[in-house]
């Protein structure tokens, strides 16, 4: 896909993808990190990756299989917000704890029980905030089947996510932006060896 070409160079150009030795918030170590909180900040890049995300859920899931977008805090949340003004659904969010103060509210928003429900998110690693969004939209009695991220690291997201009988789509995946930028000499081999050992592959 042409978007994903000029997407892998604009992470890499803008430090959004970087590559070396990491701690992951699950206190993984990780040859690379990925922030897409950068992307927003480039508003034509941003408009692309939103467009692209648009077409992408069009074609494999269809606008008319879910009522609502979801997402939760924080990255995740901004896609979804712009993602629901270019679709015209309504949005909500899913807190990874209740409020202490006020409504308590887990979800924010409004919408009404046995509403189909697409949760997007930025990048799919562990898929556990994901998992933590299904149950507490199932326990609010809303129907979740999908969920479409940007970039999928490959880490057991789509797998955590299929034990609730949900399905995890993605625009792109590490294996995917690191092979365009290992083939544009941008990435080392070491490196690349070791993202693949890091999901399996070698």
């Amino acid at each position: 896909m042409e978007f994903v070409k000029e997407f892998a160079t604009f992470l890499y150009q803008n430090d959004a993808i970087k590559f070396g030795n990491f701690k992951l918030s699950s206190g993984k170590d990780s040859p690379y990190y990925i922030d897409l909180r950068i992307v927003p900040s480039f508003p034509h890049q941003f408009r692309k990756m939103i467009k692209t995300l648009q077409s992408s859920i069009s074609e494999k899931i269809g606008f008319d299989n879910f009522d609502c977008i979801a997402s939760v805090p924080t990255s995740g949340l901004v896609i979804a917000s712009a993602l629901a003004i270019e679709t015209v659904k309504p949005l909500i969010y899913i807190r990874q704890k209740p409020k202490d103060y006020g409504t308590e509210n887990v979800i924010e928003g409004k919408i009404a029980e046995g509403s189909r429900v697409l949760l997007v998110d930025d990048v799919g690693t562990t898929g556990l905030s994901l998992l933590n969004a299904i149950k507490a939209l199932k326990a609010s009695k809303m129907v979740v089947t999908d969920a479409f991220t940007i970039i999928n690291r490959f880490e057991g997201a789509r797998e955590l996510l299929a034990s609730e009988n949900v399905r995890l789509y993605e625009i792109t995946d590490i294996i995917e932006l690191s092979s365009i930028l290992h083939k544009a000499n941008l990435l080392d081999d070491e490196i690349f060896e070791r993202i693949k050992k890091q999901i399996g592959l070698i």
